[in-house]
């Protein structure tokens, strides 16, 4: 993208707040984009950003306007599930141009991917000046979308997953996102991960048994077969887990080394990816990343 482009802001999820769309706009104009918001951004419906028809009406308008050449969601939550059906992918595949956001839009990656291979950006929200993302994850996004820079992402030793290493070197077509959306789209959809490497990042629900069970699901339903490696991004909340116990000693990592070795690929852990602070973005597909040992 360039200075002087159209962007649009969309609410596919949950209703942003005022104040956090006007920081969006903030950061957006200040790369010298010229940014619109969608039309029902600030409708609500229930928990979500109002009706369903509103919601995907919203993004099927910036899919569709050739002057519009990035769409960025407000924030995630709840309900882009309900909308991925409609979208159209036959703008999109005539048109590309890059979707930005993560959460509830893993939802939006796969279905794109899947169904016209437009390649996504797992990022985070357009904000500023916020304690979620601060002016290092903002500075990344905007090199994501404005540079031609290759896109990055270390291993944080501070991270939950960090731990969660399977040795081994892979390359692959890199997808994925939140573990829960990319579980409710089995069979639905979730796109084939055969030779990809898939990124999962959580954060914490009803607790260990969630991941476990998702984890075995995408196990069970063969979505993992052929798999080339796994990535590991933030997974939140857990941290108390391992003196809890009714959990047998187990936390987070435990949980992740005993469904993930077992699929005899490469594990890298600790990308600084998810719903943690200063989350750094990366692409949802289709550049070709390599899971390799911390130390190499």
């Amino acid at each position: 993208m360039r200075p002087g482009d159209r962007v649009r802001i969309v609410a596919p999820a949950c209703p942003p707040s005022r104040e956090e769309v006007d920081r969006g706009v903030e950061l957006l104009t200040s790369w010298g984009l010229r940014v619109e918001l969608g039309e029902h951004v600030f409708d609500q419906w229930g928990y979500m950003a109002g009706r369903d028809e509103d919601r995907v009406r919203d993004l099927n308008a910036a899919f569709r306007d050739p002057g519009v050449r990035a769409v960025i969601a407000a924030r995630g939550g709840k309900g882009t599930y309900r909308i991925v059906d409609d979208l159209d992918t036959d703008a999109l595949g005539r048109d590309p141009k890059p979707v930005v956001g993560f959460s509830d839009i893993t939802h939006l990656h796969l279905a794109l991917w899947s169904r016209c291979r437009l390649a996504t950006l797992h990022g985070p929200f357009a904000k500023t000046n916020d304690t979620y993302t601060g002016p290092a994850s903002a500075e990344s996004l905007r090199r994501a979308l404005m540079t031609t820079d290759p896109v990055t992402l270390h291993r944080d030793p501070s991270e939950a997953t960090a731990d969660v290493t399977v040795d081994g070197t892979a390359t692959g077509v890199l997808m994925g996102g939140n573990l829960d959306a990319i579980r409710t789209e089995t069979g639905a959809s979730l796109p084939s991960l055969r030779g990809a490497i898939l990124f999962l990042e959580h954060q914490r629900g009803t607790g260990l048994g969630e991941v476990d069970r998702a984890l075995t699901q995408l196990t069970r339903s063969g979505a993992l077969d052929g798999l080339h490696g796994v990535a590991l991004g933030q997974f939140l909340g857990f941290e108390r887990d391992a003196d809890d116990p009714t959990l047998g000693g187990w936390g987070i990592r435990d949980v992740l080394r005993d469904r993930l070795a077992g699929l005899g690929v490469p594990v890298l852990g600790g990308l600084p990816a998810g719903h943690g602070t200063n989350p750094r973005p990366s692409p949802s597909v289709p550049r070709r990343r390599s899971t390799q040992p911390p130390e190499r």
